[in-house]
């Protein structure tokens, strides 16, 4: 019985992983995160392109940002996280 428990518990940490999951639609080379721009400074950029900033997060090394644009579109857009710079991201 206490092989059975101990399988159940390793099988449910495995699922569990870091939690940390790309999606796997953009990917940055981004290097130390020493490196990076601080996220603060990406939402400033984009608040001065009218841009409401609802949530920043990292992903594939990258900063995916969950956004409405200028005219009220919700969108999931990413940014290199040392230039900023937009990131084209594959089809879904």
């Amino acid at each position: 019985m206490k092989k059975l428990s101990l399988l159940c518990v390793v099988g449910a940490l495995s699922f569990t992983g870091t939690g940390a999951h790309a999606t796997g639609l953009a990917t940055c080379d981004s290097g130390p995160k020493s490196g990076w721009q601080p996220v603060e400074k990406l939402e400033l950029q984009l608040k001065e392109k009218g841009y409401v900033v609802r949530r920043v997060k990292e992903d594939g090394g990258c900063y995916e940002v969950y956004a409405l644009n200028e005219k009220g579109e919700r969108g999931e857009y990413y940014f290199h996280p040392v230039t900023l710079a937009p990131v084209p991201i594959k089809a879904r």
